[in-house]
């Protein structure tokens, strides 16, 4: 069964959608800021939808396009994120100039995920709170449970 668009995607799925090896998508993280992918528990990593149209405008500009590592970085400082993302959707040349609406859209975009994950992460540390209360309660009620055992 396939995923849907909004899913995120593992490394290993990732890699496969836009054609790349995982140790390539690693590396871009070293050499891209702004790629920034969810890391769960292990550094697990987890790609957005937002970031696999990063990732596939690195791609382009890359691979496509011809760029090097500095020119995207160059790119990315004086255009924008959307300017990358628009690379990967081959929704204009690099070098042409984003209209208003495009760049309020992926940034609209961009704020959408990053609210997503804000509230996940909140919605993990109540739960380990809770977590943490109920395991402090059922250790309270053990020793008391041994106490009345041993005839305390």
């Amino acid at each position: 069964m396939a995923k849907g668009p909004n899913a995120f995607r593992t490394i290993s799925e990732a890699a496969e959608e836009l054609g790349v090896p995982q140790h390539v998508l690693r590396f871009w993280e070293t050499k891209f800021s702004f790629i920034r992918p969810m890391k769960r528990a292990g550094g697990r990593r987890f790609y957005r939808p937002q970031d696999i149209a990063m990732l596939g405008g690195v791609r382009a500009l890359l691979h496509g396009d011809g760029y090097t590592i500095k020119g995207v970085q160059k790119l990315h400082k004086e255009m924008g994120l959307a300017r990358v993302i628009a690379a990967g959707l081959g929704e204009a040349a690099p070098d042409e100039q984003l209209d208003a609406a495009d760049v309020a859209e992926s940034l609209a975009e961009a704020a959408a995920g990053l609210e997503l994950a804000e509230r996940s992460r909140d919605g993990l540390r109540a739960a380990r709170d809770r977590l943490t209360f109920t395991l402090h309660e059922l250790e309270t009620v053990k020793a008391h449970l041994d106490g009345l055992l041993r005839g305390d």
